[in-house]
């Protein structure tokens, strides 16, 4: 029998894509993503520690394990990032392979906000969106995922269709915030 393991894959090239002023824009590996809608019984945050070391995110926020995150993706929504699902979480969550369905970009470093400032309409101060929080939101026209990852990092999550798109406008954003530093 043949074997149709997925392997996921970003819809852009792996590696980086600019660096300005200390500011990257890199495509990272493609990590295996997973939607978790959790059923009518409460058993979802008990299969993901017991299986996975992760708890459920509260609202706007991601939790961590060695191997895995999971980000809050929405009410009653949750993205397992990083590992395939263990089969008991099928007892528990509806679960949907969303691999190939979105792209990842990281925009690193200390323009990094001032970039995303641009093109998004959330409130990205230290306070506002500390770390780890996590947001569906726009970038531009299209709607993202953002979250936070390190002190001046963000994982960019945008529908594979609108990779080409979301390079573009990360490239000009960064550019014009690059020229203010050189006045």
């Amino acid at each position: 029998m043949a074997d149709l393991t997925l392997t996921a894959q970003n819809a852009l090239p792996q590696g980086d894509v600019a660096e300005v002023c200390g500011t990257s824009i890199r495509v990272p590996p493609m990590r295996p993503l997973t939607s978790l809608m959790p059923g009518a019984s409460q058993g979802l945050g008990q299969a993901l520690k017991k299986h996975h070391g992760l708890t459920l995110p509260e609202p706007g926020q991601r939790t961590l394990s060695d191997t895995a995150e999971c980000l809050w993706f929405g009410h009653r929504q949750y993205l397992l990032v990083g590992v395939r699902p263990a089969d008991s979480l099928t007892e528990v969550a509806t679960l949907t392979d969303q691999s190939d369905a979105w792209s990842t970009v990281l925009l690193d470093g200390p323009l990094a906000r001032d970039v995303l400032a641009r093109l998004c309409p959330l409130d990205l101060r230290d306070a506002a969106f500390p770390m780890h929080a996590t947001a569906r939101s726009e970038i531009r026209h299209m709607m993202a995922c953002i979250t936070r990852v390190s002190a001046d990092g963000f994982r960019l999550m945008v529908f594979r269709s609108m990779a080409d798109t979301l390079l573009h406008d990360l490239r000009e954003a960064l550019a014009m915030r690059a020229a203010r530093e050189n006045l």
